[in-house]
């Protein structure tokens, strides 16, 4: 009964983490790394026909975007996720398969002049369709059987429509072991979805860290009115509100806080003035959150449809869907909110439009969420006195403003209420989905507040459930220096930052059944062998010593 832990470890994005259980293998999450890479990552070190189930926490690309990947590469078993988290994935798959065969295309247009050969996209619509099918949707609260052995229930954690955490009864033989995965925890009075709800027990828990050493700035804050005086202040002054929004859960916030700050009658002077949301996913999120189930809806939420009322929609509301509706966008004069995708400015509509607008006095661009450093929305906000976009220099003139208290994630209180709630603690804790500051600083207060025994694994580390002990404990491995992507070209899936807020090696692509994969999963499989070889003979290790020498020399060759 062994967890392995794959991705997301001292690093925010590509959560991905192996369970074995009773001779069955599943996975928790199978996410994309996106955003800047820390720390080389362990390759899956089962082949993916051998992966039962895969226990889905929610949809977000970091923890969903190598779905399509695995089951390009064989992988046949079953996605065991919430209704919500299902539908969203429906898109969202389907959105990033498109920016992976536009990029392959892009690239293979350059190669092609260059004589380079063809490159595949990491997985396109077919792989996408085909993973869809299955998905096996489940409702909050409900014991599951995933296999013999292993059961699981999904618990609202409130970081996106559908989101959970996963409690995990893994028996073995006689011994059975509850494991949890906090998944996203998320934050508190968020619009529309509820707040996390607690769990009462666990043996093991695995927890998330994205802010696991800061705290949020603004604490209660009335954010509808905080919304309302930013696009008040430059409609006066004739400008533009530029919001780079992530497509799926801000987006829709932003809507919410309008529609509110509309009702409440905070807009003066500017009758119907129009917001346009520049994003075919972030549309089609939004009928998503529409059409849901209102149980997974907050109570406020829900009020407001006994009322007969949209949450989200309000006079004004437009939606620009083809390239020539996001264009004609800076075409008309009219002062105007643009709500557009990416939500670090590093990829998608919202580039054009920064363009368009950064250099004017009085247009304004709004942050709402995390920015991570090397990013364009991160420059912005330390003050760049100009950028380059799309290959232009552009000023930076326009006011630059981040909204406080929008964060989808639980700060370090937060994560340290919700594991308090805890009627049994669990006796080991995980640390997982932060940086090395933010993992560390979790790690000791989680130890200083409970008492708790806890690390944060690396990549490839390996726990065994049943002794309480690790069988392989990996050390970070640093990811060498990249040559940076010049500005004119397009920026791969891979690189763009999550949408939040990375196991086989990314650069490769390599069939599954191809020498190289088998090459990788003979590699591992002899290294957690040498880890159990402590007492042998010496004469035997000096053996086993020269001929992995023998072999080095042979491959460098």
């Amino acid at each position: 009964m062994n967890l392995t832990f794959l991705g997301a470890n001292h690093e925010v994005t590509g959560s991905r983490t192996l369970i074995e259980c009773g001779g069955l293998y599943g996975l928790v999450d199978y996410g994309m790394e996106q955003g800047k890479n820390f720390y080389e990552n362990a390759p899956l070190p089962v082949p993916p026909n051998q992966i039962g189930f895969v226990l889905l926490t929610h949809a977000h690309i970091d923890h969903s975007g190598w779905l399509p990947l695995l089951f390009k590469q064989g992988f046949q078993g079953s996605i065991i996720t919430t209704d919500a988290t299902a539908d969203l994935c429906g898109i969202m798959l389907k959105d990033a398969a498109h920016i992976q065969m536009q990029d392959a295309e892009w690239q293979n247009k350059k190669g092609q002049r260059a004589g380079s050969a063809p490159i595949e996209p990491l997985y396109d619509l077919d792989d996408v369709e085909g993973v869809l099918k299955l998905f096996v949707p489940c409702a909050y609260g409900k014991i599951i059987d995933a296999a013999p052995g292993v059961r699981v229930r999904f618990t609202d954690i409130g970081h996106l429509l559908g989101s959970a955490a996963l409690e995990v009864w893994l028996k073995e033989g006689d011994t059975e072991k509850k494991m949890v995965f906090s998944g996203d925890v998320g934050n508190k009075n968020q619009p529309l979805i509820r707040d996390p709800e607690p769990i009462d027990s666990a043996d093991y828990l695995l927890i998330e860290s994205t802010y696991g050493d800061k705290l949020h700035d603004g604490g209660e804050v009335d954010r509808a009115a905080i919304l309302a005086a930013c696009i008040q202040k430059t409609l006066d002054r004739g400008g533009n509100v530029v919001i780079p929004a992530f497509a799926v859960g801000r987006t829709q916030e932003l809507l919410y806080f309008i529609r509110e700050a509309k009702e409440r009658g905070l807009f003066h002077g500017h009758d119907y003035f129009p917001v346009y949301v520049d994003s075919p996913l972030a549309n089609e999120a939004t009928t998503i959150f529409q059409n849901c189930d209102p149980s997974y809806l907050d109570d406020e939420a829900r009020a407001i449809l006994a009322r007969h009322v949209n949450p989200l929609m309000f006079d004004g509301l437009l939606t620009a869907t083809t390239s020539d509706d996001s264009k004609a966008i800076n075409v008309d004069n009219q002062p105007k909110v643009i709500i557009s995708a990416s939500g670090m400015c590093d990829a998608g509509r919202i580039r054009h439009h920064l363009k368009y607008n950064l250099w004017r006095p009085e247009s304004l661009v709004l942050f709402v969420g995390y920015q991570a450093d090397g990013t364009l929305g991160r420059l912005l906000l330390d003050g760049a006195d100009s950028v380059k976009i799309l290959g232009e220099k552009v000023a930076v003139k326009a006011e630059i403003i981040n909204m406080p208290g929008v964060s989808g994630h639980a700060d370090r209180d937060g994560l340290l209420d919700w594991l308090g709630k805890f009627q049994q603690k669990p006796g080991y804790v995980f640390v997982n989905h932060g940086e090395d500051a933010e993992c560390g600083a979790l790690v000791q207060s989680i130890h200083e507040m409970f008492g708790l025994e806890d690390d944060s694994p690396f990549s490839g580390s390996v726990y065994d459930l049943i002794t309480g002990q690790y069988t392989y404990k990996a050390q970070g491995v640093p990811v060498a220096p990249k040559e940076p992507v010049p500005e004119q070209q397009p920026i791969t899936q891979a690189q763009r930052a999550p949408e939040t807020p990375h196991a086989a090696p990314e650069p490769h692509q390599a069939a599954p059944d191809s020498p190289y994969w088998r090459m990788l999963y003979s590699a591992d499989a002899l290294l957690k062998t040498l880890h159990t070889l402590g007492g042998a003979p010496s004469k035997e290790l000096a053996r086993i010593q020269r001929e992995i020498e023998a072999l080095t020399r042979e491959v460098k060759r």
